[in-house]
């Protein structure tokens, strides 16, 4: 197919984990044209995709005004460029961290917003500008809120988990049961493919997550299957472990409270909305995109 007769697409954020797959995956699909800080934000393309933010910093490190430059006021310059552009759709990318930073249950769209750091709150106030506007006739708008995104060449906590398994340590974490939910690299891309080709998809926001939530201990199991060999879960004292996490947060150790929290809580989102939406069922179950990231991993 000759790029003049494909459908453009401008994405911001290209060059991090997300936008570097979604070109790789849109390739030869759609002309892709990017987003750099000398770019002006005149669209000519059919559909934009905004991926551009600053991520939850674990360290600590980051201003909160840093968030709000970033995450609010960025997006707010690419959605109203948009609308006064030709371009017929918006997808951008949100996080579940913009509803909650902890959840009982289930999270759905309808449940009510309180983030509590500036990420999410950054974040949620994106969203409210979005939505906060009429959307013109023949223009459709998506806010995707993904959990956690993983795939191969993946950072964060689940390669931190995997250098544990590697290293043929015991899990230590054992005696915490959770279940959490995580989105395929892959799964998150068919969406984003679903989005931009087909109009019958209603405006909105919707979350994305793989289809089986899972615990901890199972992914250790995952990680020791994609290393052929038996996983080593120790079932050491919560209280104890919850001690050592509170010295980890005074002496910058490895181990903290919310990395912790990360790993142990549980925090289950509904892909109810957007499988509904789509009408068909995702490419990739949950154990075989982890099982496909941890195997790259290996490399």
């Amino acid at each position: 197919m000759l790029y003049s007769l494909m459908l453009s697409i401008f994405i911001t954020g290209s060059s991090g984990f997300v936008g570097s797959n979604l070109k790789g995956y849109l390739n030869g699909f759609f002309h892709i044209s990017e987003f750099n800080r000398e770019t002006e934000l005149i669209f000519n393309a059919n559909a934009v995709i905004h991926l551009a933010g600053k991520a939850h910093d674990l360290k600590i490190i980051s201003t909160r005004d840093e968030y709000y430059q970033v995450n609010t006021d960025l997006t707010k310059k690419v959605y109203d460029a948009f609308l006064t552009s030709n371009a017929k759709v918006f997808i951008s990318l949100s996080s579940v961290k913009a509803v909650a930073d902890d959840i009982e249950g289930e999270l759905t769209e309808e449940h009510l917003t309180n983030p509590i750091t500036h990420y999410g709150k950054s974040k949620l106030l994106a969203e409210q500008y979005i939505f906060s506007q009429e959307i013109p006739d023949g223009k459709r708008v998506y806010v995707l809120r993904p959990c956690m995104i993983h795939g191969p060449g993946n950072k964060g906590n689940l390669n931190l988990l995997y250098k544990i398994v590697s290293k043929n340590i015991p899990w230590p974490l054992g005696a915490f049961e959770n279940k959490r939910s995580f989105c395929s690299i892959d799964n998150l891309m068919f969406i984003f493919k679903e989005l931009i080709e087909r109009e019958d998809i209603p405006s909105g926001i919707y979350n994305v997550a793989d289809d089986e939530s899972l615990s901890t201990n199972e992914l250790i199991q995952l990680i020791s299957q994609s290393q052929n060999r038996k996983a080593k879960l120790w079932n050491i004292s919560k209280k104890f472990i919850e001690g050592v996490a509170s010295i980890g947060d005074k002496l910058h150790l490895p181990l903290n409270t919310e990395r912790l929290q990360k790993l142990t809580d549980s925090y289950i989102v509904s892909n109810q909305k957007i499988k509904l939406a789509i009408g068909k069922p995702l490419p990739v179950s949950s154990r075989e995109g982890l099982l496909k990231t941890f195997k790259s991993f290996n490399n």
